[in-house]
């Protein structure tokens, strides 16, 4: 079925990917990381840590905007047992530069020191629930409402 929607021979596929789990797999992990580096478009690490952190937002909304059917995978992926196929470590490199910001807040005592998962469901969650259309039908991806969500998602992590 995806040979055929790709105009390509079956065996193009299987020149590049072992199998379906392979495919699957390598698709995510290159997803994750094209949203990592969109995450870190313009980045600055001489800027506050907060104008950092509303930087990788604003990216974050923009590039769901720009690609939602990556995000709608990413989001299935994640649920589904192929995620356990998943090479964690090479999808958290991508997001090193992110981590290293995080844990100067935490070091500078800009940012609550709790497990990097719960900052990360408080900072990012809120933008993967609001970005999902099922869920938060009304939302609209206004200045003003991104403002608003980052507030309270920032509100959430600071000290």
């Amino acid at each position: 079925k995806i040979a055929k929607i790709a105009e390509v021979s079956p065996a193009t596929i299987y020149v590049y990917y072992a199998n379906k789990e392979d495919l699957m797999v390598s698709t995510y992990v290159e997803i994750k990381k094209k949203l990592s580096q969109a995450i870190l478009r313009d980045f600055d690490e001489s800027l506050p840590i907060r104008d950092i952190i509303k930087k990788f937002w604003y990216n974050s909304f923009d590039y769901i905007g720009q690609f939602p059917h990556y995000f709608q995978f990413t989001e299935q992926f994640s649920s589904s047992p192929f995620s356990d196929l998943v090479n964690k470590e090479a999808v958290e490199n991508s997001y090193a530069q992110m981590m290293q910001v995080i844990q100067k807040g935490i070091t500078q005592k800009i940012i609550k020191d709790v497990d990097f998962d719960i900052l990360t469901t408080f900072m990012f969650y809120p933008i993967f629930t609001l970005c999902n259309k099922r869920l938060c039908q009304s939302f609209s991806k206004t200045e003003h409402n991104i403002e608003k969500a980052f507030t309270l998602a920032w509100d959430a992590i600071k000290l």
